[in-house]
């Protein structure tokens, strides 16, 4: 069974490691790829861990869907600095 709500807060997980990674000094042009990666490890260790085939998919998703979140987020923010 889907639980929505595991994947949309390992999104925001994700999404705030990869926040910190950049502070850190990861390239913003490798913060996707690491929320590929987090996702899929976040997918398998906390969402299902039982099933390693549903983990990785739901990892993938995580991991896009926290990609999304952070360029959403930085084209708006450019938008209002102008």
């Amino acid at each position: 069974m889907i639980n929505f709500q595991d994947i949309g807060l390992m999104s925001a997980v994700v999404m705030g490691l990869s926040q910190v990674a950049k502070e850190l000094g990861v390239k913003v042009k490798l913060i996707p790829l690491l929320n590929l990666i987090l996702g899929i490890i976040a997918g398998i260790l906390y969402v299902s861990p039982g099933n390693f085939k549903f983990g990785i998919l739901s990892g993938i998703t995580i991991g896009l869907s926290a990609s999304g979140f952070y360029s959403g987020v930085k084209n708006v923010r450019q938008a209002f600095r102008g």
